[in-house]
């Protein structure tokens, strides 16, 4: 069994790229736009593409610092690093943006990956596609995945997912996953046990 997890709004008590925005006075707009994604209003592909062109001129050094002070929540996010073979994180989040986190928790991302070009800058080369990540888990592991997440941009994960968990402990999920999914939960805790009880696994650290 594979636990794969949405990251913003999900193990992130914050979305990241409105605090991200808040460094350029952008906050408002980029709150707007990602709000607007999170319900299905805008393609996410789309959207992210022109969030990232809203941050791409923050330094990335820069970009890793904030993403360094992003709250998490505890017991997802202590699930995750006792579990951390079992678990993967699956964002559109972009790989150099989401790095803290990534070290933080020590398993698998899949993220929307970037270089930098000739002048240091950094190029967004490929947004993600949430359902060709299931896949691929799917393929490499030949384990039964679990998805879990809140927004729109998750239902693909969820479609390829053998079981779906609306998540509600930051944002309400939206109704389209809450349709699709095979439960629904309101708080890290409430995850973790539902977790725990479906792949025989501790929920808590044992002392």
């Amino acid at each position: 069994m594979i636990f794969a997890f949405d990251l913003d709004g999900t193990i992130t008590l914050d979305e990241t790229l409105p605090l991200m925005a808040r460094e350029l006075g952008l906050e408002a707009e980029m709150t707007r736009l990602t709000d607007a994604t999170l319900s299905g209003e805008i393609d996410f592909r789309e959207s992210f593409r022109m969030r990232y062109d809203m941050l791409s001129a923050i330094p990335v050094r820069r970009i890793q610092e904030i993403m360094r002070r992003v709250r998490l929540d505890e017991k997802i996010s202590s699930f995750i690093r006792r579990n951390k073979t079992r678990c993967v994180v699956v964002t559109g989040n972009l790989d150099a943006w989401v790095e803290p986190i990534r070290k933080k928790l020590s398993c698998r991302f899949y993220t929307s990956t970037s270089a930098h070009d000739d002048t240091g800058r950094l190029v967004l080369l490929d947004v993600l596609d949430k359902s060709r990540a299931i896949r691929e888990i799917k393929e490499k592991t030949g384990e039964k995945i679990v998805a879990v997440g809140e927004s729109f941009n998750d239902i693909p994960m969820f479609e390829e997912a053998d079981i779906a968990i609306a998540y509600g402990g930051v944002h309400p999920p939206v109704a389209e996953a809450e349709r699709l999914a095979d439960y629904t939960v309101s708080s890290g805790d409430e995850l973790c046990r539902l977790l725990a009880s479906i792949a025989g696994v501790s929920a808590h650290p044992t002392h």
